[in-house]
């Protein structure tokens, strides 16, 4: 029987009815084990939170020898069932409970494979700063892979002292991303806080991601109104970001809300993708949907709505151009994915095809540097 204390803390990380329904359902032939939220990832072990407390853990061999891929693995984020080690702040990790969302990458290498970002995010923080940095084509990757992930996006556009119209740049992301709230925000200058304050509730879990540099470890700092981890100033010469952050960890903030900072990404390479790219590019879609033919290339063909909306300006040929290179990556990444697993099975199908022929079939995450 779990002390109140016990339980409170496995609340305060998320534990709730949902969970507990997921343990009932994982945990009938494993009574012996508890379960724990993983708060940190290293190279070969973890930090989790357990119901007495912070322990370090590893997964036990069994679990290493049925892992078929690295995104078996534990990620931060996720609920695990662990066994302690009696007298000691340590565990081991039998389970991970199955994940509500997950943001995924390409392993890093040569390795078709795929990587947890960080798993159960209710909310991503899609961070952009107010400067030489700032890219809407950047923005609409992050946008793929977060609808991708079956967390909300939030587009929070930070350093907002250095722009003297941020809210012409939120207008233009907003153009770019229907029905995604579009936030400016300054810690230099403490402004926009409370317009974030619906995110920030009690048990809700918040993934920060973008390119280093662009704020995204003041934004914890400056949400936890406490420093929580180091950060770094920008070069001068391109504004470009240091690397500061390291590791992916969760921290739990004075409010109740859970918030997972992540290591930058200088660059988002496409992995694996259908659903999070046709919701990003969804106006392109719509469009492709009124083209007279169904194999429209949306070049010179006759009664084509997307060439259309380009001349009138109502579609921006630059988030076109985007469209059609996420698509090839997405095509050639699939063909790879195939031919690698058709070394093992010869499956030769080739995926079906829709109404927009640049369309994916796969799912698409990120590739973090």
């Amino acid at each position: 029987m779990k002390t109140n204390n016990e339980v409170q803390i496995l609340q305060a990380y998320g534990w709730n009815e949902y969970w507990e329904t997921a343990l009932f359902a994982q945990n009938q032939t494993i009574k012996r084990l508890s379960p724990a939220r993983v708060v940190a990832q290293f190279s070969h072990s973890y930090n989790i939170m357990t119901e007495s407390g912070e322990h370090s853990a590893v997964v036990t061999g069994k679990f290493e020898f049925n892992a078929a891929k690295r995104g078996d693995y534990p990620a931060v984020g996720d609920w695990v069932l662990v066994e302690h080690l009696p007298g000691e702040t340590r565990s081991v990790i039998h389970a991970v409970l199955p994940r509500k969302t997950a943001m995924v990458r390409k392993a890093a290498g040569n390795v078709i494979e795929d990587q947890i970002i960080g798993a159960n995010l209710d909310y991503l923080f899609i961070v952009n700063a107010l400067n030489q940095d700032f890219n809407l084509r950047k923005i609409e990757r992050y946008l793929v892979a977060a609808w991708e992930s079956g967390a909300q996006p939030v587009v929070l556009l930070t350093k907002a002292d250095l722009c003297e119209e941020p809210e012409t740049f939120a207008r233009q992301v907003e153009n770019i991303a229907p029905g995604v709230p579009v936030h400016f925000i300054s810690a230099l200058l403490n402004q926009g806080k409370e317009d974030l304050s619906e995110y920030l509730r009690s048990g809700s879990t918040i993934g920060v991601t973008g390119s280093s540099g662009v704020g995204k470890s003041t934004l914890l700092n400056w949400l936890a109104e406490k420093s929580l981890q180091e950060v770094q100033g920008i070069r001068e010469d391109d504004a470009r970001g240091r690397h500061t952050t390291t590791h992916r960890e969760l921290f739990l903030l004075a409010n109740g809300a859970l918030v997972m900072d992540t290591p930058g990404m200088r660059e988002l390479q496409l992995w694996d993708a259908n659903e999070g790219w046709q919701h990003a590019f969804a106006d392109i879609e719509a469009l492709a949907e009124r083209c007279r033919y169904r194999d429209c290339r949306h070049e010179a063909d006759p009664g084509c709505a997307v060439v259309e909306a380009m001349n009138t300006g109502e579609l921006d040929p630059k988030r076109f151009a985007n469209y059609r290179k996420t698509a090839r990556e997405l095509a050639h990444l699939a063909r790879k994915e195939q031919a690698s697993s058709g070394k093992a099975n010869q499956r030769t199908n080739r995926p079906k095809t829709s109404k927009s022929s640049l369309r994916p079939n796969k799912k698409t995450y990120l590739q973090e540097d």
